[in-house]
């Protein structure tokens, strides 16, 4: 060690010279070292996306759901099976071990998708894809005094159309507000007076408001799939709505 010591106090030289080239590799070292604010993870689900038209979450279970399911029965590499049935739609999330290629993975779950002999007709082709893992960003509310909700919600509907117009942003989501739906009151004396039940008259709105789908047409280059829709997203379409002809 006094050495080393007695060489840099001797040739001082020398030591700047290294000092000088440690400072010119550190420079180049930090310019070559990646980084990110919001470094990417690998995804370790695979996504299947179910579309029926018309159908309801318990023909959407036994006639799709639960087929998958048992093809998915045995398959090295999955760890966990999760899935929820919706009306006209459901999703089954396939979580991937540790270790395994994503890839390869989702390759062996469309394979035992390919496998179910039989769907149910009306159905739309099913979507399998990785589920990529995305984070949260920017996190900003809309609010004002004495401003209505339905207003709130058109501002933010505009700010998403913009936000969606910039190049970079791949998701975005608003939440805050209920769903809209329709009410429907009904005069129990006028209900009385022409002899009707509110059974009926809810049967009568379910039949004018109904989304099915009629199969679909092949030409050589393109698929037409044949759907009928009737629903009304507005309270006036329904105010001449016969109930009994």
């Amino acid at each position: 060690m006094r050495k080393i010591i007695a060489y840099f106090i001797k040739y001082h030289v020398a030591v700047d010279v290294i000092i000088i080239a440690f400072f010119i590799f550190g420079i180049f070292g930090a310019n070559a070292l990646k980084s990110s604010f919001f470094p990417l993870t690998e995804s370790k689900n695979v996504l299947i996306n179910i579309t029926y038209p018309g159908a309801s979450p318990q023909e959407v279970e036994e006639g799709i759901v639960l087929k998958i399911e048992d093809n998915l029965k045995g398959l090295q590499g999955v760890d966990r099976v999760t899935s929820t049935s919706r009306e006209n739609s459901g999703s089954i999330n396939v979580e991937i071990e540790k270790g395994r290629d994503i890839d390869f993975m989702l390759l062996e779950v469309k394979n035992a998708v390919d496998r179910v002999p039989t769907f149910p007709t009306g159905m739309e082709p099913l979507v399998v894809s990785k589920l990529e893992a995305v984070r949260q960003t920017i996190i900003f509310s809309i609010s004002g005094n004495d401003i209505p909700l339905v207003t709130l919600k058109q501002i933010g509907r505009q700010i998403e159309n913009d936000l969606r117009a910039i190049e970079g942003i791949s998701q975005i989501s608003i939440s805050g507000y209920p769903l809209e739906e329709i009410e429907i009151a009904l005069d129990e004396n006028s209900l009385l007076a022409y002899n009707m039940s509110f059974n009926e008259v809810a049967q009568a709105v379910a039949n004018a408001n109904i989304l099915v789908t009629g199969g679909n047409i092949k030409t050589n280059s393109e698929e037409y799939l044949i759907r009928a829709n009737n629903r009304s997203y507005y309270g006036e379409e329904l105010n001449n709505l016969i109930i009994r002809a």
